[in-house]
């Protein structure tokens, strides 16, 4: 989340006279993240969150955004729900870019989740997975391991700025992911960006999955492999280390609803490779390429070398799970 697009108090009047949900309140910008614009909005029938999409999402894709969420609302999983517009869509015009809003939930994300909230989230992941399996519309992954070259060379002459053994790193790691990546792994939707930020709880209950807009198809096991990074590092970014309770707890409940198979263990260490240079790159991407007057809060890159590293010397899945 962040706010690219600037918006005053008259213009979200403008907006919400389109929607049936009352008068406004009050609102604010959340500059969270990177991706799309964000507002908090409050009216006489509740809280919202208005969405203005920007930079990497495809207008296109935007009807299997928000029809993923209500038809997971509709199985009860925990997600912000799309809100109609007066005209019965969940897609509105904002100038020259598209918005939606969707309902607001309850709760915070935890920066540090303990070992048995990590276990909750792996289950609520293999139910997530065990729903959207009989779902018939896609997505192709715009960002799977065959965008990560083109990435790279857009962002090789001046990533050494951030780090000056980057470009080095990269291009080793990408040689090695792009040689081992498997071609033949169970898959459906995922959500595609499970970090911290995107897990709410409640009273200390999960209270839902925020954030949707890269959910796509690909290997459930690269799922669990972005959950590893995000969820399973501890320390500081100079020193990170990898915490084998937190992934066990993961792993467990995510078996208890759905079973890994073995293949998706063998390619555990390749996926959550090509996880962390996934993030690296994009991160890198938007470190280089930040909006001047955009109010966003820019996640550092760093943070994925110490995790680059602990994939490449990793031997098999028995050094994430054992």
């Amino acid at each position: 989340m962040a706010v690219y697009t600037k918006l005053d108090k008259e213009q979200i009047n403008n907006i919400l006279l389109n929607y049936k949900l009352g008068n406004l309140k009050k609102f604010e910008g959340i500059k969270e993240g990177i991706e799309n614009t964000n507002y908090f909005i409050q009216t006489e029938k509740g809280k919202y969150i208005l969405t203005i999409y920007e930079k990497r999402v495809n207008k296109e894709d935007l009807p299997f955004f928000s029809k993923l969420m209500v038809e997971l609302c509709k199985k009860n999983f925990i997600c912000p729900k799309p809100i109609p517009n007066k005209n019965n869509n969940f897609i509105s015009n904002l100038n020259n870019k598209k918005f939606m809003i969707v309902s607001f939930l309850e709760g915070k994300s935890k920066y540090d989740l303990s070992p048995p909230e990590c276990k909750i989230i792996g289950g609520e992941i293999a139910r997530m997975h065990a729903i959207t399996k009989n779902f018939s519309f896609k997505r192709t992954n715009d960002l799977s391991v065959k965008s990560w070259r083109r990435i790279f060379t857009q962002v090789k002459d001046k990533c050494n700025k951030i780090h000056p053994e980057l470009p080095k790193l990269i291009e080793a790691n990408l040689i090695n992911i792009e040689k081992e990546w498997p071609t033949n792994l169970p898959a459906g939707i995922i959500h595609a960006d499970l970090f911290s930020d995107n897990i709410f709880f409640q009273n200390n209950k999960f209270s839902g999955f925020i954030d949707f807009y890269f959910s796509c198809n690909d290997f459930y096991a690269f799922e669990i492999a972005i959950c590893l990074n995000a969820l399973c590092f501890d320390g500081i970014k100079q020193n990170l280390s990898f915490n084998v309770t937190k992934a066990k707890k993961l792993i467990e409940g995510y078996n208890e609803i759905r079973k890994i198979s073995k293949d998706e263990k063998k390619s555990i260490k390749v996926l959550s490779q090509g996880a962390a240079l996934r993030f690296l790159l994009t991160r890198v991407f938007d470190y280089i390429n930040t909006v001047d007057d955009a109010i966003v809060k820019i996640k550092d890159p760093e943070e994925y070398l110490k995790r680059l590293e602990f994939h490449k010397n990793a031997k098999s899945f028995e050094d994430y799970f054992i």
